[in-house]
């Protein structure tokens, strides 16, 4: 068993963590990852981060485990009379049609965390992205679903492909958080622990 784990199930994560050239194995943590009753999407990200790591880290206390969550919150522009919104993996064609629906012109912020566990020891951080939506027409909607099949991506849409197509801007200081792995902070932590990229 390599000593780090990556406390997660998900495909795009285990790309991008590939990309350092550091052995690992991906164990996936099975915890339920519900909003707790009035968190922001930020501390939503962050808590459960660490939970992930902390879970897989229950079966493997030896190992160096990395968690990691990302939460999208749709944030409408130029109104006042709507509030934010936290949006999830629509799971199925007609929900990915009504998130990018009301994504349509708007600005959705998404909260990557990061947490890194070593001998009970927590060293975390958190990437911001925001990305802006052109205005999107029901035909091009349908037509990147279709392209793309986004129905396990946090706001429908697949940046790493043709998800990118949709979007009028992005600011973040880390563009592989936007596909839900920070890579520039993770890669930070674990210097932090003399665990070098190679």
């Amino acid at each position: 068993m390599p000593n780090l784990i990556l406390a997660s199930s998900s495909s795009y994560r285990k790309s991008l963590l590939e990309r350092l050239h550091i052995p690992f194995k991906c164990i996936s943590p099975d915890l339920d990852e519900q909003a707790q009753e009035n968190e922001s999407a930020e501390h939503q990200a962050i808590r459960l981060a660490k939970e992930k790591a902390q879970a897989v880290a229950q079966q493997f206390p030896e190992a160096t485990v990395i968690g990691s969550d990302q939460v999208a919150e749709l944030c409408f522009v130029g109104s006042t009379a709507k509030s934010s919104r936290v949006l999830g993996k629509p799971g199925n064609h007609q929900r990915a049609v009504e998130q990018l629906s009301i994504q349509s012109g708007q600005l959705v912020k998404f909260y990557t965390a990061v947490t890194v566990l070593e001998q009970g020891l927590l060293s975390s951080a958190l990437d911001i992205t925001e990305v802006r939506f052109r205005d999107l027409s029901s035909a091009e909607i349908e037509a990147y679903l279709k392209a793309d099949t986004p129905y396990n991506c946090a706001g429908s849409f697949k940046a790493e492909s043709l998800g990118v197509s949709l979007f009028e801007s992005v600011k973040s200081d880390d563009p592989t958080a936007l596909i839900g792995l920070p890579l520039i902070k993770l890669s930070k932590l674990l210097r932090d622990l003399n665990i070098p990229a190679s």
